[in-house]
This record gives C-alpha cells, sequence and structure tokens, in this order.
C-alpha cells in the first residue's frame, strides 16, 4: 500500500477552512461578530508564525459549537461548505487527488482543523480517510471540548501511527503535502515530503532539503 496524505488548509484548499468558518459564523450572527472575528484573526496569525496555543484556539473555535442544536449547526455548514468551501477547491488540486487515486495510492487528509468543519470537505475531494480534531459530542450535542489530540503538529505523527496501527498494516512509500512550518515534524517523516504554496520557514527547509515545491493555484 502507497499512501498519499494531504493537509487541508491552504494546501488541498486555496484558503483556510478553520478561518473561514469562525468568519462565516461572525457575519451570520451566531456569535458576537466584531470581536469574534477579531479573535479568529489574531488566533490565525499566531498559527501562521508557528506559535498558535492550540488548546487555547480549540476551546475559542469549538464553543460555539457547544450553543445550538446539531441540525441547526449542519445547515449553516452545508451553506458555508457551498459558498465558501467550494470556491477554494482549484483544478490543481482536484488533479493532485485524481493522480494518486489513478496510481492506486490510498488517500488521507491529516488537518488540525476539526472533524465537524472538514468532514464534508474530505467529502468533496472524494477522499474516505480523514484525520481531523475530534470534537466531543454527548447525547446529541457538542460540548465544546474535544476528544484525544488534537492533529495539530507532532499530533499529526500520532494521529498517523495511531491510524496505521489500527489498520495492520504500513504504508510502502508516502507522500505528504503541505503548506505550513506547523507540519514540518510530518514532512520530516515521510518518503516524499512536498512543499505547497510554503510560508517562509518551510520554503527555506525545503529548499535546503532539496524538496518539491510545487502551487495548487489555479
Amino acid at each position: 500500500m502507497q499512501l498519499a496524505i494531504f493537509d487541508l488548509d491552504n494546501t488541498l484548499l486555496a484558503g483556510d477552512s478553520d478561518h473561514s468558518w469562525g468568519q462565516f459564523l461572525a457575519r451570520t450572527g451566531a456569535v458576537d461578530g466584531a470581536a469574534y472575528a477579531a479573535q479568529n484573526q489574531r488566533f490565525y496569525e499566531d498559527y501562521q508564525r508557528g506559535t498558535l496555543d492550540i488548546d487555547a484556539f480549540l476551546r475559542f473555535s469549538l464553543a460555539p459549537l457547544a450553543r445550538f442544536p446539531v441540525a441547526e449547526l449542519h445547515a449553516w455548514r452545508a451553506e458555508f461548505v457551498r459558498t465558501v468551501i467550494e470556491p477554494m477547491i482549484t483544478d490543481k488540486a482536484q488533479a493532485l487527488v485524481a493522480q494518486h487515486r489513478a496510481q492506486g495510492d490510498e488517500l488521507l487528509i491529516i488537518t488540525a482543523t476539526n472533524k465537524f468543519v472538514t468532514e464534508p470537505i474530505a467529502a468533496l475531494f472524494g477522499i474516505e480517510h480523514l484525520l481531523a480534531t475530534e470534537p466531543e459530542l454527548e447525547s446529541g450535542r457538542y460540548t465544546g471540548n474535544y476528544c484525544g489530540v488534537p492533529t495539530f503538529q507532532a499530533g499529526k505523527q500520532k494521529a498517523l501511527a495511531d491510524w496505521l496501527a489500527a489498520r495492520g498494516s504500513a504504508p510502502s512509500k508516502t507522500w505528504f503535502y503541505s503548506d505550513s512550518r506547523n507540519d514540518l515534524p510530518l514532512l520530516e517523516a515521510v518518503d516524499h515530503p512536498v512543499a505547497v504554496d510554503p510560508d517562509a520557514v518551510l520554503r527555506a527547509r525545503a529548499e535546503q532539503a532539496g524538496w518539491p515545491i510545487i502551487s495548487l493555484r489555479d
């Protein structure tokens, strides 16, 4: 089995689904618009700098899920995916996924963005396997907490190792596509790391190591 692993935000997507979901909630009035949008932006800038406090961010980003019934959240999510996410999917990203699928590779998305937001996005790409931060669900409602280790930085490595162990198989070859310095732990661990429209830190590491640097922007 050969395994092609994709980061999602700013890699397969020409944008960030986590940040965009927060801005979408602010626009809909589901949260305190201006204050929430400003805090969401601050967390996004921390992420870009590689200084994000993931626990603080998840407390912030998952809190709105606990305030509303799941059916209402799903209706908002469907509108979000249709109006915000679908325009972020480029022909080049779809072609890359199709190339690995045609090769017979197993396809996997690993993203720090929570599974509530990312599950329908993985489905748009036709990618069955998704490792994402798990929001806690109790008695049919989200609690605002998360389960296990967030799939962020070294947490992506752990999630992948646990997933492979549960399947009882080790891939013969691995690719990982990412845009972010936050994914260097997993990029360093795979056979074929690929920098996609990378940030400055990842670009420098890719150039130093001779990793391919590609763009998925149309």
